[in-house]
């Protein structure tokens, strides 16, 4: 909740501002006692967040230009500018209006802005000092009427906003969103009809005066004036507020305008100023009179709540974090504890299975060393496909030869294999001297169906070449008989009756070393 006081010429009113709604809380006189009356109820309400509202006659504007600067050198320069401006400069401020870039160098437009008196605002301020109050700045109306007209639908472009307040008649001139000019004019109880006459007539008389000022052009295109007439008066103000080549006059009613400031309803005989109030406690703006020593405590109270919420924001942080943490843990505790259901499970299966085992004489770990032994023996006994494949892909290229017999073993070559092995010529895959380790043997039996049976050196040939085949591929050729041998000598060996009709026969021994 804040408190806004409404500091007009004749009577000052504070507001409560909650949500939607304002509710006037107390008046207090202009005078001495008017001010002590408000020390006591600060007295009641140490610390308060307050905002002071002006709607006072009296205002100064000052266009002008600086060089383009930032920071401190910039607030020095419209230090220096406020006080040869201002002999007073405690409620002194300077509202930047744009850049401008010239031939020679860029400046910077600002509009310098204060009270011709000052000294009525000291005691309330000083008031508000000594109660420890947190100032959160001092507005005046023509500083809140740009966000009203935007609100009002009017953001670009030059434009007047004219209310009717408590204090008078307040004009406000806004150019491109920023406030240029602004007065208030006393008014008097007087028909709606009057009033909008009035409006009418100074309105063009502040025209007059802007061009003057050359702050408006003598000639252009007719400047927008949004009015806000009073509650029910809209009719009547369209009736006497007719457009012409100057002026394009549109009427807005009180009940728009406040649903559009974002007010639920005017307080009970409050006018226009409203407005201005409930803007200045939900959408101040950031530019107000006030100096950075009275603001002092409400900048505190800023610091201290961004405090608060940049550590609710960690806690914030850190409460979700660890409860994502301990929802990781959960989530570990629920799988630590499925692995060791899982285990028992496993566990039960062992023992269900070991007890169907029959008795032995020996221990659970020997006959896990067993199973591993004979496991790998298995592993490094060899199988007769391979052995056949390797024969066949061999038969594919000789096609004369019939295979009557293949014997398949494994273990040691035998003394035979591997003194034939010493005497065999030298054939591509064998060795000239096997060891007597472990090996696969293939004895294979067989004829060759040549047509020529009594041309007994190319039958040996063929035999011999066969052989060789077979002794490749990691095959060892150990001993080849063949069906009959010519010796270097020219002497022929064997049975080479022919009379028999039979295709003579030979016999291949191979071997394999196994790993």
């Amino acid at each position: 909740m804040r408190r806004i006081l409404y500091f007009t010429a004749e009577e000052n009113h504070l507001y409560t501002a909650s949500g939607s709604a304002l509710r006037l809380e107390a008046r207090f006189e202009t005078s001495e006692a008017g001010v002590a009356e408000f020390r006591d109820y600060l007295r009641g309400h140490r610390g308060t967040l307050l905002a002071l509202l002006a709607d006072v006659p009296g205002e100064d504007f000052h266009e002008e230009q600086i060089p383009f600067l930032r920071g401190a050198d910039r607030d020095a320069v419209l230090r220096r500018r406020l006080a040869q401006r201002y002999r007073d400069t405690r409620l002194a401020a300077a509202f930047s209006l744009g850049q401008v870039a010239t031939d020679e160098r860029r400046n910077e437009r600002v509009l310098l802005a204060s009270f011709t008196n000052t000294q009525q605002f000291s005691p309330w301020l000083d008031a508000l000092e000594e109660a420890g109050a947190r100032l959160a700045g001092v507005y005046s109306a023509p500083l809140l009427a740009p966000r009203l007209a935007a609100r009002l639908g009017v953001k670009a472009g030059r434009a007047f906003l004219v209310t009717a307040d408590r204090a008078g008649l307040r004009q406000s001139f806004i150019e491109d969103g920023r406030l240029r000019f602004a007065r208030l004019e006393r008014t008097v109880d007087t028909s709606p009809q009057a009033l909008a006459l009035f409006v009418r007539s100074e309105t063009h008389r502040l025209v007059q005066y802007l061009a003057t000022l050359r702050a408006l052009p003598r000639d252009g295109a007719p400047i927008q004036v949004l009015v806000v007439a009073p509650p029910g008066e809209r009719r009547t103000f369209e009736q006497v507020l007719g457009s012409d080549a100057r002026l394009t006059f549109r009427t807005v009613d009180a009940d728009e305008a406040a649903r559009a400031a974002g007010l639920k309803s005017l307080p009970q005989g409050a006018a226009a100023e409203a407005y201005y109030l409930h803007l200045a406690a939900k959408k101040a703006p950031r530019e107000q009179f006030a100096n950075r020593e009275d603001r002092r405590r409400y900048q505190l109270w800023q610091l201290q709540r961004g405090i608060v919420a940049a550590g609710a924001a960690v806690f914030s942080l850190c409460a979700l974090t660890a409860g994502a943490r301990w929802l990781e843990a959960l989530d570990v505790r629920g799988q630590a504890e499925n692995q060791t259901i899982e285990a028992r499970r496993a566990a039960d299966d062992y023992q269900r299975i070991t007890a169907t085992f029959p008795v032995t004489q020996t221990s659970t770990e020997n006959l896990r060393a067993t199973v591993v032994e004979f496991t790998r023996i298995a592993s490094r006994t060899a199988t007769p496909e391979g052995a056949f494949m390797h024969v066949s892909r061999v038969l594919d290229q000789f096609p004369q030869f019939e295979l009557d017999r293949i014997d398949f073993s494994v273990g040691h070559p035998d003394r035979r294999d591997r003194t034939a092995a010493l005497t065999q010529p030298n054939t591509p895959g064998s060795r000239a001297d096997p060891q007597a380790e472990s090996a696969l043997r293939l004895e294979i039996s067989g004829r060759v169906n040549a047509t020529e049976r009594n041309d007994y050196r190319a039958i040996t040939a063929q035999v011999r070449r066969f052989a060789g085949a077979l002794g490749s591929s990691g095959y060892e050729l150990a001993r080849t008989d063949l069906p009959f041998d010519v010796a270097s000598e020219g002497t022929l060996t064997g049975d080479i009756s022919t009379e028999s009709g039979e295709a003579p026969r030979f016999t291949v021994v191979l071997l394999r070393r196994l790993p």
